[in-house]
């Protein structure tokens, strides 16, 4: 949900992309160890019939992130250091 709320605040921002995952490779009985995001988040999830807040109110970041296919999924890595959050900001063309 951090990652969904984080799509949401951005709003597209151009050039900002994040992911959020646990390092066991799963999360709970889950396969999926998270997601990630990029500046067409919320083109996605239009294109997926999804709204963001309603998916954010509802608890529902996994369908969010499986139906925009933006979920990941390595399998579990038989560890469990902690959990990863990463954004990546890439510098924008000055106009």
């Amino acid at each position: 949900e951090y990652l969904l709320q984080l799509a949401h605040s951005l709003k597209g921002a151009p050039g900002v992309w994040a992911l959020a995952g646990d390092t066991d490779g799963i999360d709970g009985s889950d396969d999926t160890a998270g997601g990630w995001i990029g500046p067409d988040a919320a083109d996605r999830a239009r294109a997926a019939g999804l709204d963001i807040p309603a998916c954010l109110k509802a608890n529902d970041s996994a369908r969010f992130f499986r139906e925009t296919q933006q979920d990941l999924k390595p399998g579990p890595t038989r560890t469990n250091v902690n959990d990863l959050r990463a954004i990546l900001i890439l510098p924008q063309p000055r106009a």
